[in-house]
């Protein structure tokens, strides 16, 4: 007796913000990806077939997208790489914040 079959996967590659197509609303996006992978004996060989898809997190709607679009959009969530040398740091103030900004240099905006 053989046992075969067909198991599906489901990876989560991104969360985006994009416009949908469905409501009109800019809301989060799911790109995801769907492999069926054909088992013998409850172990997963190989891929029988790969989808793409992007999914609405405000209305639900799930649109079934091209491989190459979905490298695209994952490229674009992936951003602008980020630089291996440390960023110098200005020195006697916290960074992101002015010399005289509420909360630098120990000051408590709360206190009166």
């Amino acid at each position: 007796m053989l046992i075969w079959g067909t198991r599906g996967y489901l990876y989560q590659l991104a969360m985006m913000t994009l416009v949908c197509g469905n409501c009109g609303n800019p809301a989060a996006h799911g790109l995801r990806k769907y492999v069926t992978k054909f088992t013998f004996f409850f172990i997963p060989l190989f891929p029988v077939s790969t989808k793409y898809r992007t999914q609405c997190t405000f209305c639900g709607l799930e649109q079934q997208i091209a491989k190459e679009q979905a490298e695209q959009l994952l490229a674009m969530a992936a951003g602008p790489q980020p630089s291996h040398q440390p960023q110098p740091q200005p020195q006697g103030q916290m960074q992101g914040q002015a010399p005289g900004a509420p909360g630098a240099q120990g000051q408590n905006p709360y206190q009166q």
